[in-house]
Order: structure tokens, then C-alpha cells, then sequence
């Protein structure tokens, strides 16, 4: 937190800036209907975390002007504005001060539109920004509950890269999986051409009884994956999560991209449940994985499902293929991740 002096609109001796930053997914390992502490149908999800692109937030706080005197920068994104309205008003409340305006500017290089978690991480670091302008650090349950009142869902991102059963409308953690997820490589490519999907026209699960069996049976296997670090009983949950969210999602690519992983070796697949972004789970154990993946970046650009990215379930990494099919990513190594780390910005096609 600095006192600036910016070269936009003229700053007062008292407007000080407060910077936040987030990280972003690559779509969901597994989304449904699960059963909550109170056996009641919940609708929640387990995010793929990447090291990869991120939303950045400078808010300038203006202590004299007026509490809904906040502007955007790019102008549009209404859900980081009512991030930045809610949380003046909380900042404000634990400084014991009366909540003002100012002037919040986002950037960043996350996809909109794929399901990576593009407006969660404009919300998140919003929030963030707008506490460091009142040199205040936010409890992460503090971040979830006020993203979900900007945005009506959010994604966990708020809450670090181990693996969680997250109530995505509730902002809460149904249930803590491990440390981390098994260890995989991820292939992604982006279905649809890429194009962004309108994530809240699409038809909510109904969470009846067979539904529910479903889920829970993969919430279990999940859970075993996790505790075994087991690649190849992740790829199943993985997989059997995207089938069913054909139901709704209805991607024509989904048997293509299941056969390539079928002939490549693969333990499965992973489809963002709202968006376009896909992704193919490798053992890194696996012999031949070079090639292997040398061959679905081959058999994915001939089926029109050109590849993105490649990461790995590695929470920390050291480093990962810029080129991701011109040799194995690296697993040993360790950065620590946060708000604040680095990122190298992946090869994402142009949007």
C-alpha cells in the first residue's frame, strides 16, 4: 500500500492505492450435486489449479469521495465493481471509518469465457486490492463470502491449490481432499474453437437421488485418488465427471478428445463443466511420455482441438514447458505460489 500519485484523474494527499492479484484454473476435475455436512444436496466442485495466467487489481481509495463513487477500468466488468463496493464496506467497517469510492483498474491474461476462472480471479483480486488500500489482510473465508455476493458463485481460488469439495453458490468448503492432487501431466486444448460460453444460460443439475449416488460415488474415488496419489484413478473421476456434464455442455468433440486419450495412453480427461477449456491427464510416471504426448498434440491439431498448454498437478513447480510438446515437463522442483508469485503467461489460443 503507497500513497501515489497517478497520471489519470488528479489524486488527493489522501487517495492511497492498494494492489491484489489472482490465480486462475484450468476447469474442474469435478463439479455436481454432493451431500453437505446436514445430508442436504449441494451443488460443488473440485477446480484444476495451474501456474499460469492471473488477474492483477490496483484500486486507488479516495477517502473523500462518496461510497458508490467507484469506476472500472476496463469498463464492463460489473461483477469486480460490485467486489470493490462490497468490500469498502468491510474494510471500512473493521478500520471503523465510513466507507468511500475510488478508482479500480484491472489487467491480466486470463481467457474469458473458457471456464478457467476468469471472473472469480477479477473478484478475488479486486477484494484483495481494495484490503491493501486499508493495509488489511482478508481471512480467505472472508474472500469467498464476499465473492459470491458480487459474482453468485465463485470458484476456490481464493483458498490455495489443494484440492477442495468447494459449494461454489455458498462460498463454503464441504470437504478438505489432501495436500494435493496425484500427480499428472496436463495436455489442454480449447473446444468449440474456443469460443466463450454463456455459463449462466446453462441449465442447473437437478441433484435427485440416482444424481446424487452418482457424484458421491466419484467423490469417494476422488478422495482415495488423493490419499493414494494415483494418476490413473484421477483420470477415471476426471472422465466420468466430464460424461456427465455432457448432459448439459453437449461438446461434439467429447468422443474425440476421449478416443485420442484412449490411443495416447492417457488416464483420462478433464472438461471445464463451464466453459470451453479442456485437458488431457498423463502419468508422469509413464514410459514413452514424450512421445505420447508428442502424439496427442498431433492427433488434437488434426481433429480441429488445437493444443494450449501444458502443466502439471505439480502445486509448485519450478518450471513448465513453454513449448509444452518438445519435452517432458519438470516435477521435482519447488516455487512457492500465491497471490504474488510470477507466472509465465501460457500459450492460449487468440480469443
Amino acid at each position: 500500500m503507497t500513497t501515489i500519485r497517478p497520471a489519470g484523474p488528479a489524486a488527493g494527499p489522501r487517495d492511497v492505492v492498494g494492489t491484489g492479484q489472482a490465480a486462475c484454473h484450468h476447469g474442474e476435475i469435478l463439479q455436481g450435486v454432493f451431500l453437505d455436512e446436514r445430508r442436504r444436496a449441494c451443488h460443488a466442485l473440485v477446480t484444476l489449479p495451474m501456474n499460469g495466467p492471473g488477474a492483477h487489481a490496483a484500486f486507488l481509495r479516495r477517502p473523500d469521495d462518496g461510497p458508490d463513487a467507484v469506476s472500472v477500468t476496463p469498463p464492463g466488468r460489473a461483477k469486480a465493481r460490485a467486489a470493490a463496493l462490497l468490500a469498502v464496506r468491510e474494510c471500512a467497517a473493521l478500520r471503523e471509518e465510513e466507507p468511500c469510492g475510488g478508482a479500480l483498474r484491472l489487467s491480466g491474461d486470463i481467457p474469458v469465457g473458457l471456464g478457467m476462472g476468469s471472473s472469480t480471479s477479477d473478484v478475488i483480486a479486486t477484494v484483495r486490492a481494495v484490503a491493501d488500500s486499508y493495509r488489511l489482510r482478508l481471512a480467505p473465508g472472508t474472500i469467498a463470502r464476499l465473492a459470491v455476493r458480487a459474482e453468485g458463485a465463485c470458484d476456490p481460488l481464493m483458498l490455495g491449490p489443494g484440492p477442495l469439495l468447494f459449494a461454489q453458490r455458498q462460498g463454503r468448503v464441504l470437504e478438505a481432499l489432501g495436500t494435493a492432487l496425484p500427480p499428472a501431466v496436463v495436455v489442454g486444448c480449447a473446444l468449440g474453437g474456443g469460443a466463450p460460453v454463456d455459463t449462466l444460460s446453462l441449465p442447473a443439475r437437478t441433484g435427485d437421488d440416482r444424481e446424487l449416488a452418482r457424484y458421491e460415488r466419484l467423490r469417494r474415488m476422488l478422495r482415495t485418488a488423493v490419499a493414494d496419489a494415483d494418476p490413473a484413478l484421477l483420470g477415471r473421476v476426471s472422465t466420468a465427471s466430464a460424461r456427465l456434464g455432457q448432459r448439459t455442455l453437449h461438446h461434439p468433440e467429447f468422443e474425440t478428445l476421449t478416443a485420442i486419450a484412449d490411443r495416447t495412453g492417457a488416464t483420462g480427461v478433464q472438461i471445464a463443466h463451464s466453459g470451453n477449456v479442456a485437458g488431457l491427464l498423463f502419468d508422469p510416471r509413464t514410459p514413452g511420455l514424450d512421445r505420447r504426448m508428442r502424439r496427442c498434440a498431433r492427433a488434437l491439431h488434426s481433429d480441429g482441438m488445437t493444443p494450449t498448454v501444458t502443466f502439471t498437478t505439480d502445486p509448485a513447480p519450478t518450471s513448465r514447458s513453454e513449448d509444452p510438446f518438445h519435452g517432458r515437463p519438470h516435477l521435482r522442483g519447488r516455487r512457492p505460489t500465491g497471490p504474488d508469485t510470477p507466472r509465465r503467461r501460457p500459450r492460449l489460443p487468440a480469443l
